[in-house]
Formats: C-alpha cells, sequence, structure tokens
C-alpha cells in the first residue's frame, strides 16, 4: 500500500468516526398530552402515596442514535398536581409543600449524559424546586426509535427515574406519630415523556 493509499484510508476512517458527531441535533418538543411526570411518598410509614403533576413542558436536543447528544429543558407546573384527593392537592399547593402561587414550577435543565448502555444512559442535571437547586441524575429507558403519527409527525418516548430527598429543597412540612413522620422525606419520581420532532 503506498503513502498516499494509506494517507487517503486514514482520512476517510477519521471522517466517518466524526461523522455522527457532526450531525445536528433536532429539536423535540414535549407533549404535554402524552407526558406525566409523576411521584411516590411514604405515608405514615405504612405506605406509599402516588400523584403526577398534570401539566409537564419543555424541548429535548436530540440527534436520532445519538444519546450522547441528548439535551433536555423540563418546566412542570407546581399547580398542576393531581393526587385524585383535592384537600391534600390544596395541601400540597400551600406553602406546606409547593406554594405553587410563589413557586408556579419545578424545573430540570439537563448538564450531561453519562454511562451510556444499549438499554439507556443517565442524564445528569439541575433540579430546581422552591428556587432552591440541586444535581439529579436521572436514569433514562429509551430513547425510543422515532415512529410518525396519523399526521405524519415523527414522534420518540422514554422513561426517566431518580429519588431526591424533599427537605433538601426546602419542603420540610410533617407531623410526627407513632411510628415517625406522617410524610416520609424521600420522594420517588417517574417520568413518563412523549416527544414531537419540531418542523423547521
Amino acid at each position: 500500500m503506498s503513502q498516499l493509499t494509506r494517507m487517503l484510508v486514514a482520512t476517510l476512517t477519521t471522517l466517518a468516526l466524526l461523522l455522527p458527531s457532526l450531525a445536528t441535533a433536532e429539536t423535540w418538543t414535549i407533549d404535554p398530552a402524552h407526558t406525566v411526570s409523576g411521584f411516590t411518598v411514604r405515608h405514615m410509614m405504612i405506605t406509599n402515596v402516588t400523584g403526577v403533576f398534570e401539566v409537564t413542558k419543555g424541548t429535548i436536543e436530540y440527534t436520532i442514535g445519538n444519546p450522547s447528544s441528548i439535551k433536555a429543558d423540563i418546566t412542570i407546573e407546581t399547580k398542576s398536581v393531581n393526587t385524585r384527593i383535592t384537600r391534600r392537592d390544596d395541601d400540597l399547593r400551600s406553602d406546606n409543600f409547593f406554594n405553587a402561587e410563589k413557586y408556579p414550577t419545578i424545573t430540570f435543565k439537563s448538564k450531561r449524559v453519562q454511562n451510556v448502555t444499549p438499554a439507556g444512559f443517565e442524564l445528569v442535571g439541575d433540579l430546581t424546586i422552591r428556587d432552591v437547586t440541586k444535581e439529579v441524575v436521572l436514569k433514562v429507558d429509551g430513547p425510543t426509535t422515532p415512529i410518525k403519527d396519523p399526521q405524519g409527525n415523527r414522534r420518540v418516548g422514554a422513561t426517566a427515574t431518580t429519588a431526591i430527598n424533599r427537605k433538601e429543597f426546602n419542603i420540610n412540612y410533617n407531623r410526627v406519630i407513632e411510628a415517625g413522620g406522617v410524610v416520609g422525606d424521600e420522594v420517588k419520581i417517574n417520568l413518563e415523556i412523549e416527544a414531537i420532532e419540531k418542523k423547521s
């Protein structure tokens, strides 16, 4: 093999390796109608109470086939909390918990992707609740292969989970009973996300 041929092969190999990173990331808009932000917390240390925030919005930057390209900017409306019990939901919207009037949103802004596997990856980012920001790690299952809906829009889906200590975000209210606190400190979070490719 001549020196020129070797140089051409090396150049083509380098270009092939660079092509995925050179691809332009697409913008995907979270579909609030098919996205749910759920949570689970212990009640009186004997059972779990679950709830959802019914309004989740945001955008995701993603190059198909390259999970490392993902960047997420997610906003959850605190007033949309729903645990199926009106009295409890009103309490959650109050200053005892989220104070939805003063802090109308919970936000997550991604910073980096790590530990990519064929099944998923971890998305590290800043979670802000009640104006307190902490770094959290979302374990992501997905994203799925894009499909087209009946209107011709491309859609992808993913599931993301994490757990936080609510007191680290100044959600401190509690009543103490014999078994301990009425509300557990650990909150498990589950996001079921469906996003639509934004057309240029």
